[in-house]
């Protein structure tokens, strides 16, 4: 496995990785790293001739935790028929009733993931969130660490949910839209919109 992005959500990729029993044999940055905790092998850019050499022949997936550049490398690379692997980490709970895209999705330790819950392309449920039944997380979404959607939640595309924020059940979230850590959102929130706090209120 190579992964596309090497800093503090890549070594959780990382991890995640390791605990499913797969070796990583690379990076790609947009720079060699001094700090290479993991003593990974440098390919380049992942659009560089070597990275691309490399993803024919191996699985890799994009560690990149910022949604949007996340989806770009992601479109880029699939405009060359690649298509990055899933990761998911063997704590993670998973109902077998539930969809998961095959193509860049990332499963963090703790995360549950309850019946008929639909997770997009290149999303991340981070460590420890809990997905209930019938949410739908969208593609490059991010549902941060110790998030709760409740049941039937529908979060729009690169949207990120911030850690420890509760959505009540029914919620629509947009795209593109913020959710302020510890938010508790009790109403819908609009495409491109920043909500904080208790409840949460547009920033």
């Amino acid at each position: 496995m190579i992964i596309i992005g090497y800093s503090g959500h890549g070594f959780v990729v990382c991890g995640i990785i390791k605990a499913a029993g797969k070796i990583i044999t690379g990076y790609c940055d947009s720079e060699e790293k001094k700090y290479n905790p993991f003593s990974l092998v440098y390919f380049g850019k992942e659009d560089s001739a070597a990275a691309i050499a490399a993803f024919q022949q191996n699985d890799f997936f994009i560690s990149i935790g910022d949604n949007n550049i996340r989806e770009k490398v992601y479109n880029k690379l699939a405009q060359l028929n690649l298509l990055p692997a899933k990761v998911i980490h063997p704590s993670a709970i998973i109902d077998s009733s539930s969809f998961i895209q095959s193509n860049g999705v990332m499963i963090a330790a703790g995360a549950i993931i309850n019946p008929l819950a639909k997770i997009g392309a290149g999303a991340i449920c981070n460590t420890g969130s809990i997905i209930e039944h019938e949410c739908v997380v969208g593609d490059f979404a991010h549902i941060g660490p110790g998030t709760i959607l409740c049941g039937n939640v529908k979060v729009g595309n690169c949207s990120f949910v911030g850690a420890g924020a509760v959505v009540r059940q029914g919620i629509t979230i947009g795209n593109n839209a913020i959710i302020g850590a510890g938010a508790v959102v009790v109403k819908d929130v609009a495409d491109g919109t920043t909500v904080v706090g208790i409840p949460a209120a547009v920033k």
